[in-house]
Formats: structure tokens, C-alpha cells, sequence
């Protein structure tokens, strides 16, 4: 029973003079996390208040803010963890094992979380433009840490994957200021190609949005079986007009000045006679 007791108070004398011996260096790693815990929601603030000047979709904010505290508690606590003696060598090593496995198992799911972080860094685009990505063309809707949701032209919705997105060239329309638009037509070979030249030139000046620099290029490009073609190049301010409406005003503006100028615009219909030959 003495020997018993014995052994009882040295090992309890032991342990207050290793909790002892160890106490300073608690009080300091209790100080380095409670200090990291704070750095950790500094931190998320700074990176929230970032994501929202480039995107209004609060998925990949809370998300993305989230994750940047976690990580950083984690780093503080293996740090304050390291400065009380705990080998986290082979914590690392193990932890090391198992985020490879899942990594690998996860791999296209991984690749577009991080194509997904890449874009909202690196901002190509955001919501609302209009781009062309892997052959399509339409408005940005949603842009996740999985997919970009862009709606075509035509109504449709399509997800693309990040990873595609971010190694696919990206058209950004919306980002340019100004526009070229191409328009060909038709003229008869009795016309007089300057008059032609001078004509069309003075009709797409009245389009809405049209650029007097760089100037508009008129080309005659080839000839036909019966007409010759002619070639306009003009520039629109996409704060003004888009394509489609600056092809339909100068259309519109060219048929009418030709028909001011007795232009023709041939029809290019052909109309065969059949002569009924003799018996002979």
C-alpha cells in the first residue's frame, strides 16, 4: 500500500513538473491562435469585400471567404500545435496520403473548383456581357465554382465546365467599344462602280452608332454571272447600336439610295424559254 502510494505521488509530481516545464509554451501557443483566429476573420473580411467587386454571385463568395478562414485556423493551429512539442510529421505524411487519394478520385471535380477559383481571380468576363466560349455565343448568367451557365442567343441555357472555360480562347464582346460589320451586295454590271461606291458610302453614313474613324472601306470583291460585288466595312459604337440593328439600318439605307439613283440590285432569278422546233 506505502509502495503503492509512492508510485502514485511520483508520477503525479512528474506530471505537475512537466505541466510546469510546459506551461510557458501553452500560454504561447494559446496567444499565436487566439492572434490567428483574428488575423483568420481579418482575412475573410478582406476576401469577401474582393469577390464582391467582381462578382454578384454569393455562392463562390461565402465559399471562397470560408475557405480562406479554415485554412488560415488550420495553419495557426498546427503552429501552435508544433510550439507544444506535437509531431505532426507524420500527421502531415498521413493527411499527405489521404488528400491524394481523394484528390484522384476527385480529379475533374478538383479541376474545375480550381479553374473556378482561377476565373474569379483572374476576371475574363462577368455576369451580364456577352462572350463566345467553345462555339458558343450568349450572355453570362451564373458563374460558379463547377460551371459557367451562359444563355444563347436562341433562349437556350448551357453549363460549361470551368475547366473548359479557362483553357478555351473567350471572345468578350461586351468589352469592346467598337464593333466592324460586314456587309456584301450585289450590283448589276451596267452600274458604275464609283457612282456605286459613292452612293453606298453616303447611305451607311446616316446608320445610328456608325464611326466616322476608322473610315468605312468599300470593296469590290468579285464578279458574278451577272453582278459584281460590293463590299462595305463600317464601325459601330456598341455603347449605341449592336450588329444586327447597324446591318439592318444600312440595308435599309443602301436599297434606298439606290432606287434614289436608279441603281439596280439585280434578281438573280433566271427565266428559260423552250423554242418548239420544226418536224423537220
Amino acid at each position: 500500500m506505502v509502495e503503492e502510494t509512492q508510485n502514485f505521488t511520483a508520477i503525479l509530481e512528474k506530471f505537475v513538473a512537466d505541466f510546469l516545464a510546459l506551461l510557458p509554451s501553452l500560454i504561447a501557443a494559446l496567444v499565436v491562435f487566439i492572434i490567428g483566429l483574428y488575423l483568420a476573420s481579418l482575412l475573410r473580411g478582406l476576401v469577401r469585400r474582393g469577390l464582391q467587386r467582381r462578382t454578384k454571385n454569393p455562392q463562390p463568395i461565402t465559399l471562397l471567404s470560408q475557405l480562406t478562414y479554415w485554412l488560415t485556423v488550420i495553419f495557426v493551429a498546427a503552429i501552435s500545435l508544433k510550439m507544444v512539442g506535437f509531431n505532426l510529421t507524420a500527421f502531415l505524411a498521413g493527411l499527405g496520403i489521404v488528400g491524394i487519394t481523394i484528390g484522384f478520385a476527385l480529379q475533374d471535380v478538383s479541376k474545375n473548383f480550381i479553374a473556378g477559383l482561377l476565373m474569379l481571380i483572374q476576371q475574363p468576363f462577368d455576369i451580364g456581357e456577352t462572350i463566345e466560349v467553345s462555339g458558343y455565343i450568349g450572355k453570362v448568367e451564373t458563374i460558379d465554382l463547377r460551371s459557367t451557365q451562359i444563355r444563347l442567343l436562341d433562349g437556350r441555357l448551357v453549363l460549361i465546365p470551368n475547366a473548359d472555360v479557362i483553357i478555351t480562347p473567350i471572345i468578350n464582346y461586351s468589352e469592346a467599344q467598337s464593333r466592324r460589320v460586314e456587309i456584301t451586295i450585289g450590283v448589276a454590271y451596267e452600274s458604275d462602280p464609283e457612282d456605286v461606291r459613292q452612293t453606298a458610302q453616303a447611305a451607311i453614313l446616316s446608320v445610328p452608332g456608325i464611326q466616322s474613324e476608322p473610315a468605312p472601306d468599300l470593296i469590290i470583291q468579285n464578279f458574278g454571272n451577272a453582278i459584281f460585288d460590293l463590299t462595305i466595312y463600317f464601325w459601330i459604337a456598341t455603347s449605341q447600336t449592336n450588329v444586327a440593328a447597324a446591318k439592318d439600318a444600312a440595308l435599309k439605307a443602301i436599297k434606298q439610295a439606290f432606287e434614289e439613283k436608279q441603281i439596280e440590285l439585280p434578281n438573280t432569278a433566271q427565266t428559260v424559254y423552250l423554242v418548239q422546233g420544226s418536224a423537220a
